[in-house]
């Protein structure tokens, strides 16, 4: 009989949203800002910004859905009959291999006092919810993703907007900080200032490469 594999699994859509949206928010903003200013006609711009929105919705949705099955290394706390044979065949003596055990136990209690204390779930793997969670973390992926394409697709004037694509990412990246401090009940402050730190990366990023390929 195989055994039922058992990990961290996420908390609902919240996990989904924290995972999904920025994703998607910063990835956009890079190939969007990068391609806009690069030799290519407005069409070719629209599918290859189209192509990378879809098929970055499909693997974090796949992605998602993978790290929820979890997998059976991490289920044993203790020393298994296979493991301690192992160690018997080096020549480890007794009281080293109990002394192994005992640490794998100790080790295994101090994870489920800390998951304990930061109130998360260990659970058993669900097909149902385990896609259900791949295809949330997707649709959160394509919210996140369609903020900074948005400009584009309503301007073909893409210089400016390119300048709208950006604040809308930093603003929305903003909104989304001070939802994620309020959903694990962290300050705003360092939250707001780390991600926007990140997405100012990512925009950098963009422009350097940009000037670099012109």
């Amino acid at each position: 009989m195989s055994k039922e594999q058992k990990a961290i699994r996420s908390s609902g859509w919240k996990t989904d949203f924290l995972i999904g949206f920025p994703e998607g928010l910063l990835l956009l903003l890079f190939t969007t800002f990068l391609s806009q200013g690069l030799p290519i006609t407005v069409q070719l711009f629209y599918t290859i910004n189209t192509c990378i929105w879809v098929a970055g919705s499909l693997l974090v949705t796949i992605t998602a859905f993978q790290a929820s099955r979890g997998d059976t290394q991490h289920d044993e706390s203790t020393l298994s009959p296979e493991e301690r044979e192992k160690l018997e065949k080096l020549n480890i003596s007794e009281p080293i291999i109990q002394n192994i055990a005992a640490e794998m136990q100790k080790d295994a209690e101090q994870w489920e006092q800390t998951l304990r204390e930061e109130h998360v779930e260990e659970r058993h793997f669900s097909f149902s919810t385990a896609l259900r969670s791949g295809l949330l973390t997707g649709i959160f992926f394509l919210i996140g993703g369609i903020l900074p394409f948005i400009s584009y697709l309503r301007n073909e004037n893409f210089a400016m907007a390119a300048s709208g694509s950006v604040m809308i990412t930093f603003l929305a990246m903003t909104l989304f900080s001070f939802i994620k401090s309020r959903l694990t009940s962290q300050s705003p402050i360092p939250i707001i200032l780390r991600n926007l730190a990140y997405t100012g990366a990512v925009w950098l990023g963009a422009y350097v490469m940009l000037t670099i390929f012109r």
